[in-house]
């Protein structure tokens, strides 16, 4: 017999069934938002994974196109690799709970979530977020939890928790925070410009929720959950500490990590690691730990260092931001360009500008989302952190990053009416020392204004890190975290916007949360840092998008024609419209509502090509001066071309004020000859003239 509980959510009823389905793992919830239903399990090896010095979680979230009633694309007809979506869904999930696990558990831990059904008003995604949580709390598997997640919209001014499709639509907010009953332990965001101290607002509203959800989740497992499983610890010997500290002192390890050239304080710990394994030859069972335990040590003396003696290992004060530099049109003959350095992290970003129908397809479960406008990726290869790896493709990180820097961008795009373009940016990692996915924001701006988007606002990232003491009162809070503070710290808070607001958060931590006012001095720091980058460095190098894109970005050109009239463009099979493209060698791209977007490099071939679809859209009266190609010559006149499939007569008494005596006097095939409209007659025939123009 399984067992069924529910309660209220945001309006719509959650269920979760216990010992119903997959009763092999060491957790399962068979979860039930609305017509919305996810799967959600949680297994844990029986011991723990050998030669590893991390906790080995794995994240699954199993988007099944049965869910929405499709059948894959391709020629398998299955599902493929993750989507994007997938992927974010995935991290937003592992983000909350791999803090609650505990620190020396070594046992590989699956959590997969497979979606069986989705309705349009329960995110599928939540639900999984729920799922997992459930399944890991009443499971045996160690875990510090429960935590739970809301999402939060803001609809004319108001908020929202778990919108529904159609709010969604309208909201000026999509955030997503996850608590443990005490602390805020993740949050995730994007917005349209949203002030700080609403956001706060509204990840206190969130948290709020939350609790609701913990007490629900804890009366599940007072009845429902497993005694957790003893395991194996991994815990560095506390006399190897000792040893270590007696072969390099405390303050020899301080004056190795204080400095602010990563490779001179990389050098320095690879000659510690040397002494070490040198001195612990004969001890072969600490061997295996070095790495580890030479890991902790370190943090611990950057932690010291920063907690108590208030030292950055670059000689940074605690608000203090490294070295800026912004340029643009560091790549010629692309579409635009800009680099951002802070320190020793540096992005190149590229744009690139297309036409709509360049646009990416999206074939997942929300239905409201079928294509996809601007695009960014991002990139990290080995070099930038000076390593050497072959490049396998972008990983989750990357994937994070890009989505990151996206949703950053959006609010400040212009519509398809305004610019009618697909937008990709890539941004390229140069250099890598802490926060590349705020650079690549700062660097993408810069490139998207030289490359002549209109953008309505300039967008700048930064970071703030953590460290912590015993009590939530003894912390403290870093800008501009670099690569060391971000590997021993605490905290990787990720804010990014424009001089009015918000348009992105992204917070990680390693910790059990965060109390409000870490949160709300976190805020702060990142908009005076925000506001110093934007003003400083950033508008100097490019204080407005251009006027016009480049000469190597295509030229596009918007007209609206009447929806019935798209048949005539296009003509039989296509003729019509694919003589357009091979005279005037312009892409031409029409929508259902009578959007027609001519595309190309040269002018001339998209006035060339404007000019004809008008002429096919208009109707032809007497009166109208137009221009044509001039198609046949016959001894009594000459038949111009005023548009496919509309033909006109130019008289031979017609041709010129002067006498003709023959029509090639006067044109020849192929010209282009500008016309007067002077009759059409019952028959529909076109008579012109082109006398009534010299006159």
């Amino acid at each position: 017999m399984y067992k069924s509980y529910s309660m209220e959510l945001a309006g719509r009823t959650l269920t979760v069934d216990v010992k119903r389905v997959a009763a092999q793992a060491n957790g399962a919830a068979l979860m039930h938002y609305g017509d919305t239903v996810v799967l959600s399990t949680a297994t844990a090896s029986e011991k723990p994974r050998e030669g590893i010095d991390f906790f080995p979680l794995s994240v699954e979230y199993e988007e099944k196109l049965y869910s929405v009633g499709k059948i894959p694309g391709g020629f398998n007809k299955r599902e493929g690799k993750a989507s994007e979506n997938a992927i974010l869904t995935s991290r937003v999930i592992d983000r909350p709970m791999r803090p609650l696990f505990p620190k020396d558990y070594r046992n590989d831990v699956t959590l997969n979530n497979l979606v069986l059904s989705v309705d349009p008003d329960c995110s599928p995604e939540l639900t999984a977020m729920l799922g997992s949580a459930i399944a890991t709390a009443i499971s045996d598997i160690p875990f510090d939890g429960p935590c739970a997640t809301t999402q939060v919209g803001l609809v004319n001014k108001e908020f929202v928790f778990n919108p529904n499709a159609e709010q969604k639509l309208t909201s000026d907010l999509q955030l997503t925070v996850a608590s443990t009953s005490e602390k805020v332990i993740m949050i995730e965001a994007g917005a349209n410009e949203v002030p700080e101290d609403k956001m706060i607002e509204a990840i206190f509203a969130a948290h709020a929720v939350n609790q609701q959800v913990i007490k629900f989740i804890n009366e599940i497992v007072a009845e429902c959950g497993k005694e957790k499983h003893s395991y194996e610890s991994c815990a560095i010997p506390e006399e190897l500490f000792l040893a270590m500290k007696e072969i390099v002192t405390p303050e020899e390890m301080e004056e190795a990590v204080f400095t602010d050239v990563k490779q001179v304080r990389e050098e320095n710990i690879r000659n510690i690691r040397d002494k070490f394994e040198a001195s612990f030859a004969e001890k072969e069972e600490w061997l295996p730990l070095i790495g580890e335990a030479l890991y902790q040590y370190q943090k611990k003396t950057v932690r010291k260092m920063i907690l108590k003696d208030h030292k950055r290992p670059d000689g940074r004060k605690m608000d203090q931001i490294r070295p800026l530099a912004a340029e643009i049109d560091l790549i010629p003959r692309v579409h635009g360009s800009g680099m951002f350095t802070r320190g020793q992290t540096q992005i190149c970003t590229i744009t690139t500008l297309a036409p709509l129908s360049d646009a990416q397809r999206i074939d997942g479960l929300d239905e409201a989302e079928k294509t996809k406008r601007y695009m960014h990726h991002y990139n990290f290869p080995s070099y930038s952190v000076g390593e050497t790896k072959p490049s396998r493709g972008p990983g989750r990180r990357e994937i994070g990053h890009g989505a990151l820097a996206e949703r950053a961008l959006i609010p400040v795009l212009p519509s398809e009416e305004e610019f009618p373009y697909a937008i990709r940016t890539v941004s390229e990692t140069f250099e890598s020392n802490g926060s590349t996915s705020q650079a690549s924001i700062c660097a993408s701006t810069l490139s998207l204004m030289a490359a002549g988007v209109p953008i309505k606002k300039p967008v700048a990232g930064i970071s703030t890190g953590l460290v912590t003491g015993d009590t939530d009162e003894d912390y403290i809070v870093l800008t501009d975290i670099q690569g060391l503070e971000d590997f021993f710290g605490d905290m990787d808070f990720k804010v990014a916007g424009t001089h009015d607001g918000i348009t992105a958060i992204q917070m990680d931590i390693k910790i059990h949360g965060l109390t409000r006012p870490i949160i709300e001095e976190a805020i702060r720091r990142t908009k005076e840092a925000r506001t110093y980058i934007l003003n400083e460095v950033m508008i100097p190098a490019i204080a407005k998008p251009r006027e016009e894109v480049g000469k190597y970005a295509p030229k596009i050109v918007q007209i609206q024609v009447d929806p019935m009239k798209i048949s005539e463009i296009i003509g039989q099979k296509g003729k019509t419209i694919n003589k357009i493209i091979e005279e005037t060698g312009v892409k031409i791209d029409i929508t259902d509502d009578g959007r027609v977007s001519i595309c190309g490099i040269e002018s001339e071939g998209i006035d060339r090509a404007k000019e004809i679809i008008k002429a096919i859209v208009t109707d032809i009266e007497t009166g109208q001066i137009l221009t044509g190609k001039v198609v046949r010559i016959m001894q009594f006149g000459a038949f111009v071309e005023l548009a496919p499939n509309k033909d006109g007569l130019v008289h031979i008494s017609k041709l010129s004020k002067e006498r003709v005596n023959k029509v090639e006097d006067v044109v020849n095939i192929g010209d282009v000859v500008t016309v007067k409209v002077i009759e059409v007659d019952k028959m529909g025939r076109i008579n012109l003239s082109m006398k009534d123009i010299e006159e």
